[in-house]
Formats: structure tokens, C-alpha cells, sequence
């Protein structure tokens, strides 16, 4: 039987260590882009779309998620390079790449996929997509089926009922996106306009993707619905209901992680993502 003065006395006893911020509560720092081995720029319509290419073997396209750049990809890209060709891009208006007059949608994302491809001569990808990137990610198995071989999905949504509401007043998530300005300021070739960019990709979070569950039972690309088990932008029943809809879908929840599982437990993203594209 714990006695009342034990239980009084037991926050003292507690070791600085065990009350730190769990990794999930944080946002570590953008890593470095490494020295890409071949770098240049497609275009699809009238934006230009930055990309860059490291190592050799089967290709392999890594999507960031929406504001971030290629960068966020940093810890991921060297274990990768070492037995596939990693490709990253910018997404349209995001980091390096432009953007035209073109409304922003993950239709529209997912064809500047295909022209990189294109541009790069490339018949076939996997894709490693992270939230928006995610999502593109499932639009080309939905909609470009041929281009792409397997996708890891990590933070997806469907439709925008799975976004947890009031995300731009998490600690974390609001911290994301005004980070997100500084890199923008720092890479943009439009430095200055970050709020109009901003409300430009908030219309197309509010508003979309709505793929219906006909679409979903649709898809036959090897898929692995991903997420951290303490994302505070995704529904975890809307992860849920992805994996269980998607025919043979798996589903993965890293643990002790948030929307931000890559840049918070780099090792336990990759190795993930290494497991699942090495399936046979």
C-alpha cells in the first residue's frame, strides 16, 4: 500500500530526464539539404519545378508536405541514396520551384509529379510522401496508376473531415508554419510573398482532396498508410479508415511521434520506409 507521504514526495524524486518534452511535442530543427549529385528544374504549365537527384538504382521520389520543402527530407536522403536513386522536388511555389495562375489542388501536384518523371525520363517511381505529399502520393495511385510502383503515405487525408480542427493553434503545427516563413523568405524566388502563398494552399486544405471510398477500393499499388500515433494535424480514425479501405493496404503507426516523425525519430522513419520499399 503507497502511503499519502509517498505519493507527496514522488514529483521530487522524478529525474530531470523522465520530465522533459516528449519528442512528439517538439519540432526539431530543419536538417541541411545534402550537395545533390544532379540538380535542375522541369516545367509543368508555366511554373518551374525544382529537383534533386542522389545516388544510383531503382528511383525513388520523396514528397514534402505542404509549406516545407526538400529540405525536411535531410536525415532521409543519405541512408536511402545508398541503394536507390532518391529523388526530391520542391513542390510548386514551395522552396525553389514557382508557381503560375493555376488554383492550387493535389491533381494539380500530382501532374508536376509526372512531368518531373518525364523530365527526368523516368517510366516508373515509388513515392515516399509525407502529409500533403501524402496525399499526392495517393492521387497517383488513384490517377497516374502506371508511373508509380509502391507509396509510403505518411499523415494523409481523403477528405478534409480527417484534419484535426484548429490546427493552426497547436504549439507545434503553428510553430511549423511560421518556420515556414523564414524558409520561404530564404529560398523563394518570390521572398515576400508567403501570406499570399499561404492562404493560396489553405484554400486547397479547407477545400480538398475528396476521394471518394469507390476510389480508394480502387487503387492496386502497394501502399503502406503511415502515421505517427501522436499526429496532431490527422484523425487517427481517418488513418484508420484509409488502411482498412485501400484493398491490402498496411497500416504502420510510429510510436511516440507527431506529424513530424521524420525530423523526431529520423531513424525509425527511415528504417520504416526501408522496410516497405524493399518488400518483394
Amino acid at each position: 500500500m503507497i502511503s499519502r507521504r509517498a505519493v507527496l514526495v514522488v514529483p521530487a524524486m522524478v529525474p530531470l530526464a523522465a520530465r522533459a518534452e516528449p519528442r512528439w511535442r517538439m519540432l526539431p530543427s530543419t536538417p541541411e539539404l545534402p550537395a545533390p549529385e544532379a540538380s535542375g528544374v522541369v516545367t509543368s504549365g508555366a511554373a518551374k519545378i525544382w529537383w534533386a537527384s542522389y545516388g544510383n538504382g531503382a528511383p525513388v521520389v520523396l514528397l514534402h508536405g505542404g509549406l516545407a520543402n526538400s529540405a525536411y527530407w535531410g536525415h532521409q536522403i543519405p541512408p536511402l541514396a545508398r541503394t536507390r536513386r532518391v529523388i526530391v522536388m520542391d513542390t510548386r511555389g514551395h522552396g525553389r520551384s514557382t508557381r503560375d495562375a493555376q488554383r492550387y489542388s493535389y491533381g494539380l501536384l500530382a501532374r508536376d509529379v509526372v512531368a518531373l518523371l518525364d523530365g527526368l525520363n523516368i517510366a516508373r517511381a515509388d513515392i515516399v510522401g509525407w502529409s500533403d505529399g501524402a496525399i499526392v502520393g495517393i492521387d497517383l495511385a488513384i490517377n497516374h496508376r502506371a508511373r508509380v510502383g509502391r507509396v509510403f503515405a505518411f499523415a494523409a487525408n481523403t477528405d478534409p473531415s480527417g484534419v484535426a480542427p484548429n490546427l493552426d493553434k497547436h504549439p507545434v503545427f503553428g510553430a511549423f508554419i511560421r518556420r515556414c516563413a523564414g524558409e520561404y523568405e530564404r529560398l523563394s524566388a518570390t521572398p515576400h510573398e508567403y501570406p499570399a502563398f499561404l492562404k493560396a494552399i489553405s484554400v486547397m486544405w479547407d477545400t480538398e482532396p475528396h476521394y471518394t471510398r469507390a476510389q480508394l477500393r480502387g487503387i492496386t499499388t502497394p501502399l503502406l498508410v503511415a502515421d505517427g500515433d501522436h499526429d496532431e494535424a490527422i484523425l487517427r480514425r481517418h488513418t484508420e479508415m484509409i488502411a482498412a479501405t485501400i484493398p491490402g493496404a498496411g497500416l504502420l503507426l510510429q510510436p511516440n511521434v507527431s506529424h513530424f516523425s521524420m525530423l523526431q525519430d529520423p531513424a525509425q522513419f527511415t528504417a520504416d520506409v526501408q522496410r516497405f520499399l524493399e518488400e518483394v
